[in-house]
């Protein structure tokens, strides 16, 4: 009874602490990238990230033709001082 007993538990121990590790994190990993998509979660803040962005370059465009009516030579002294 013994010897049957060390043959059943060694393949169950080796395969508990090496293969099914392996094997639930590749599983894992090959999930994640089959999906490779955003989260809905990362999409919502993407997009609301993308409004942020587009909101902030109206307004860099609406002070530039404030900048372009109010002081015409502005540009010019921005490149020379850099």
């Amino acid at each position: 009874m013994d010897g049957w007993m060390i043959a059943f538990f060694v393949p169950i121990v080796i395969f508990m602490t090496i293969v099914a590790p392996v094997w639930i994190f590749m599983h894992y990993r090959t999930k994640q990238r089959a999906e490779g998509a955003l989260s809905d979660g990362e999409r919502l803040e993407l997009e609301t990230l993308a409004a942020t962005a587009e909101r902030m370059m109206d307004r860099v465009d609406t002070l530039e033709s404030i900048l372009d009516s109010e002081t015409p030579g502005w540009r010019k002294r921005m490149q020379s001082e850099q």
